[in-house]
């Protein structure tokens, strides 16, 4: 059990984490990046790098204690077959694809930051990472209803 309790919480953590940075760089930084508000490529390389870090490592976390959590908590007929199993395979879905969105948006940016620009790799990147934002934000949603227990309720 307390397996189990260790799992949640280090979930919980770096959710919270990699969810709050992603929505962080674009809400704040690739709009100001956009509007120019920085003069030099130097502190977005940095925070660029930096989030690339948080969401790889998040990625690498909420995969093992997920799986973890999978393992303990449900069977196979019970992963597919039940509500909360669905928002289990729901939330590996979104896992993956805020993934894929921020590798994706990083990359994009960097490669515009190298030709020392800013505006254009951060207009560029912003669609990307807006919609990692969303994918984020829905993760945390399902995570609700998941400690809510909703399975139970339906």
């Amino acid at each position: 059990m307390v397996d189990v309790l260790a799992a949640r919480t280090t979930h919980l953590v770096f959710a919270a984490l990699w969810t709050g940075s992603v929505c962080f760089v674009a809400a704040v930084i690739l709009p100001l990046a956009r509007d120019g508000a920085f003069n030099t490529t130097h502190p977005l390389e940095v925070i660029s790098g930096k989030l690339t870090t948080v969401s790889r490592v998040s990625s690498l976390v909420l995969f093992l204690s997920g799986s973890h959590l999978a393992g303990r908590v449900y069977t196979a007929d019970s992963l597919f077959g039940s509500t909360n199993g669905r928002l289990v395979l729901a939330m590996v879905a979104l896992w993956l694809l805020l993934t894929a969105l921020v590798e994706i948006g990083a990359k994009r940016f960097e490669a515009g930051l190298t030709g020392k620009k800013i505006r254009e790799p951060a207009r560029e990147a912003l669609p990307v990472f807006r919609a990692a934002a969303v994918v984020a934000i829905g993760l945390l949603v399902v995570a609700g209803l998941l400690s809510a227990n909703v399975g139970r309720l339906l």
